[in-house]
C-alpha cells in the first residue's frame, strides 16, 4: 500500500537496507545509519536495462514532492527520453537556463534519434558533438545561438584541415536546431544562413574495383594473403558477400544456416532482419573456419577478447598487407565492384540486385515493395562466386562472361 508520512516517520533502520515502497517503481530506501533516499526504479526506453534514478532524502524532499518528481521522470519517459542522462545532461551543462541550453537539447534530440540508428553511426555522432560543439556552444540557451556565432566554430573544424567534419557538425547542429523549433525552444534554423558559408566538400565516393580486369588483380592479391587465417577468411568472404564491413565482422555462428545456405541478420542502416544467400564457395570458407571459431559467439572474434568480434579495421589492414592501395579498394568497396559488374552484366532483376545489397528502394515502391527475391538471390550470388572464381583463374586479358546460373 502507499506510503504515508507517519509511516515513513515511524519506520527503524535495521541491520540491512530496507525499502519502503510507494508504488509504480517509487521507494524509500531507509539505510543502517538512519538516512532515508528516495528512489525510482525504471528500464531505459531504448536498452529496457534498468536504471535507479535519486530523487532526493527525506524530509528535505517530502513524500507529496517525491511522487511529483516520480510524475515528472515517468512523463519523460512516456516521451521515450531517460530521466537519468537527462539529468546528466542539465548537469553538464550548468543550472542557468540548462533546460532550454544547446547540449541538453541535443542530447534529447540524440535520445530519440539513436534507436533508428547503428550504434557505430550514434557514437560517430555523439563524439562530434562533444568534441567540436559542446565546448563551444553547449551551455548557451539554444534560441540565442546565431549563425555568425556557429559560423565562427565551425570555421576553427575547417582551420585544423577537418573539412568534412565541419559540414557534417553543421548538418547535424541543422537537425537539432529544426528539433529545438519543432518543440518551442527556438524560432528558427541558424543554419540556413550558412549555406555556402564553408569550404565545398563533397564525399569521395569509396575506391572500388569496377571492371573485370581490376577485379582480376583485386581477387589474385586476396589469394596471396598471409594474415591469421581468421582475418584472412573475412577477406576471402568479403567480395563474396555483399554484407557492409561492420555486418561482416559481427557475423554470429547462430545466425548462419550452412546446410541452406543461409545468413540471417539485422542490416544496421534499416533496422530490418536481411537472409543473404550463401554461395557453395562461401559455404566452404565457413565451415573452414568452424573448427577454429565455432565453439565461441563471433564467426570472427577479436585478437585480444574473443568475447567480442574482430574490428572492421582489421580486414582493411590483411588487404593493405597483400598489396590492396587504398586507391585501388575499400572493404565497402566490394559492394560497389558487385553492383558495377552484376548491373553492367544485364542478366539479373536490378530489384534483386538492390535486395542482395540490402538498400532500401526509394518512395512508393520500398514501401510496398517487400520483396527479398531470395530464389533468384541464391542463383545470383552463386553465379558471383562462380565469376569471380573464373576471373582469377582466367589467362591475362580475358574476359570472363557473368552468366545466369541454372536454377
Amino acid at each position: 500500500m502507499p506510503l504515508t508520512d507517519t509511516a515513513i516517520r515511524r519506520a527503524k533502520p535495521a541491520d540491512k537496507p530496507q525499502k519502503l515502497r510507494d508504488g509504480q517503481g517509487l521507494y524509500l530506501l531507509l539505510r543502517p545509519d538512519g538516512a532515508r533516499w528516495w528512489r525510482y526504479d525504471y528500464r531505459r526506453p531504448l536498452t529496457g536495462k534498468r536504471n535507479t534514478l535519486s530523487l532526493g532524502t527525506y524530509p528535505e524532499v517530502s513524500l507529496a514532492d517525491a511522487r511529483g518528481r516520480l510524475a515528472e521522470a515517468r512523463k519523460q519517459l512516456a516521451a521515450k527520453i531517460d530521466p537519468g542522462e537527462q539529468r546528466k545532461a542539465v548537469k553538464a551543462a550548468g543550472e542557468a537556463a540548462a533546460a532550454n541550453s544547446f547540449e541538453v537539447v541535443a542530447r534529447e534530440w540524440l535520445s530519440k534519434q539513436e534507436k533508428e540508428w547503428s550504434t557505430q553511426y550514434a557514437d560517430k555522432v555523439i563524439r562530434r558533438l562533444e568534441s567540436d560543439v559542446f565546448p563551444w556552444i553547449g551551455k548557451a540557451p539554444i534560441a540565442s545561438v546565431t549563425a555568425p556565432e556557429l559560423l565562427k566554430h565551425l570555421e576553427r573544424i575547417e582551420q585544423r584541415g577537418a573539412i568534412e567534419t565541419a559540414h557534417r557538425a553543421l548538418q547535424t547542429c541543422g537537425a537539432v536546431f529544426r528539433y529545438a523549433v519543432r518543440t518551442g525552444r527556438a524560432d528558427s534554423d541558424p543554419t540556413g544562413a550558412l549555406k555556402g558559408a564553408l569550404t565545398p566538400w563533397r564525399p569521395m565516393p569509396f575506391a572500388a574495383a569496377t571492371t573485370t580486369k581490376a577485379a582480376t588483380t583485386l581477387l589474385r592479391k586476396i589469394d596471396t594473403s598471409t594474415s591469421r587465417p581468421v582475418v584472412r577468411s573475412a577477406l576471402r568472404l568479403a567480395p563474396l558477400l555483399f554484407a557492409r564491413p561492420g555486418e561482416l565482422v559481427r557475423m554470429r555462428w547462430d545466425e548462419l544456416d550452412l546446410d541452406a545456405g543461409q545468413w540471417r541478420y539485422l542490416v544496421t542502416k534499416t533496422k530490418r532482419v536481411h537472409i543473404a544467400a550463401l554461395s557453395v564457395q562461401a559455404v566452404e570458407i565457413l565451415r573452414d573456419l568452424h573448427p577454429l571459431t565455432g565453439r565461441g559467439q563471433f564467426v570472427f572474434p577479436g585478437g585480444r577478447d574473443p568475447r567480442k568480434h574482430m574490428s572492421g579495421n582489421a580486414i582493411l589492414v590483411a588487404a593493405r598487407r597483400c598489396g590492396i592501395d587504398k586507391d585501388e579498394s575499400t572493404i565497402h568497396g566490394f559492394r560497389h565492384m558487385a553492383s558495377t559488374l552484376l548491373n553492367e552484366a544485364g542478366t539479373w532483376n536490378p530489384d534483386a540486385i538492390e535486395a542482395a545489397l540490402t538498400h532500401k528502394m526509394p518512395g512508393v515502391r520500398g514501401i510496398y515493395n517487400q520483396a527479398q527475391y531470395l530464389d533468384e538471390r541464391r542463383k545470383m550470388m552463386q553465379s558471383w562466386a562462380d565469376h569471380l572464381d573464373a576471373l582469377k583463374n582466367s589467362s591475362s586479358g580475358n574476359v570472363v562472361p557473368l552468366r545466369r546460373a541454372s536454377a
